[in-house]
């Protein structure tokens, strides 16, 4: 066992347990004062702490219009040794799921049955995921070295690829200003954590070092490297060909891990949760996908709206993101689920719940009732 700080052997863990009080988070929920004390003198290999783990949920009660996790990994390891407090984080979280259940991966995306929505009413489609790669520590808790290690790795995977994946890294330390403006038009840059949920964890120690953006000649296949994961990626394009973002999103993950496993690398995965990410919200496939879709008339109840997309395992947001208002009837709308369901069930899940919307959106400029339409 690794050891942990002097000081909690000095002082008791009730005097170290933390005031949650006011909190509003599933890891307040979940730690009891005997789960800290467990758990308290244990870490992981790498030094992660328990202590470790909750500090942004400690420093962040909570968020007023959803529940937030409260928590994170600073490596692999962390879901074995931190388990008595993350799998009941986890069960509640992802509606039910049990240290004992097993996740499902499948990027077949010849599978997807349908895909391409009607373009008046999907404006933009879009796919995308965290990836972590072995034998690093996550953000929260790598050394510099481990961060640039990552860069490495991936960029030189990413710098193999050809044909529509060929593409170019912009290292955010070493941006002309020219890129940058280019980058900020395209949507695609990403600039320092300011949200005290990230880092009160620790994600954005040494900003921008070894932190990156890379995408492809078509700009549709983008990574993002080292911001909440070691990397972000995701498929996009305008229009509703959700059919062909997916089927982009799975090729050039196949690709990109085939070259890392080729140099003796590959990403966190189990058969129990999946993919491992970050925070515990993003565990099995890490994935959202989403479009811009504009319902003006079926979002003007917007508490049947958010009764339908209950029933379809779907979520709405702002097109500018969580909190954001919809202008014009256009919502971002994508898949509640991330562990216990396949990518390509979350996606088949969305493909079949916008078009299910957009029929109801056609329905009623005739002035028709959906009420034939509506999910039990």
């Amino acid at each position: 066992m690794v050891e942990v700080k002097a000081a909690y052997g000095k002082f008791s863990s009730d005097e170290d347990f933390p005031d949650l009080s006011t909190h509003n988070n599933y890891m307040a929920k979940a730690l009891t004062k005997e789960v800290y004390a467990n758990l308290r003198n244990k870490a992981t290999k790498n030094g992660y702490t328990l202590d470790d783990v909750i500090q942004t949920g400690v420093d962040n009660p909570g968020h007023p219009f959803i529940m937030t996790v409260g928590c994170v990994a600073g490596d692999e390891e962390s879901y074995e040794v931190f388990a008595d407090l993350l799998d009941p984080v986890i069960e509640m979280r992802h509606n039910g799921f049990k240290k004992t259940d097993k996740h499902e991966t499948d990027l077949d995306f010849t599978k997807i049955k349908g895909g391409e929505l009607d373009e008046k009413y999907v404006l933009s489609s879009r796919v995308r995921t965290g990836r972590s790669i072995r034998g690093f520590c996550l953000p929260p808790h790598c050394s510099r070295a481990e961060r640039r290690g990552v860069e490495k790795v991936v960029v030189n995977a990413l710098n193999s690829l050809d044909g529509e994946f060929k593409g170019k890294y912009y290292p955010l330390n070493k941006m002309t200003e020219a890129e940058q403006e280019q980058l900020i038009a395209d949507h695609f840059l990403f600039d320092k954590p300011v949200s005290p949920l990230l880092t009160s964890s620790g994600m954005a120690r040494d900003w921008p070092d070894a932190r990156g953006i890379w995408h492809n000649e078509n700009k549709n296949f983008l990574v993002w490297i080292n911001e909440e994961d070691h990397t972000r990626v995701i498929s996009m394009q305008k229009g509703g060909d959700m059919a062909a973002v997916f089927k982009r999103f799975c090729t050039g993950l196949r690709k990109v891990e085939e070259v890392m496993k080729a140099n003796g690398c590959e990403f966190m995965w189990n058969e129990h949760l999946g993919y491992i990410l970050t925070c515990p919200s993003n565990l099995g496939t890490g994935l959202r996908g989403g479009v811009h879709l504009k319902i003006p008339l079926l979002s003007q109840d917007e508490a049947r709206l958010d009764s339908i997309l209950k029933k379809l395992r779907l979520q709405k947001r702002g097109t500018g993101g969580v909190d954001t208002a919809s202008v014009g009837g256009i919502f971002d709308i994508s898949n509640a689920d991330r562990l216990g369901f396949s990518e390509v069930k979350q996606v088949q899940g969305v493909i079949d719940g916008v078009q299910l919307m957009i029929e109801m959106e056609k329905k009623l400029e005739k002035g028709e009732s959906i009420d034939d339409l509506i999910p039990n």
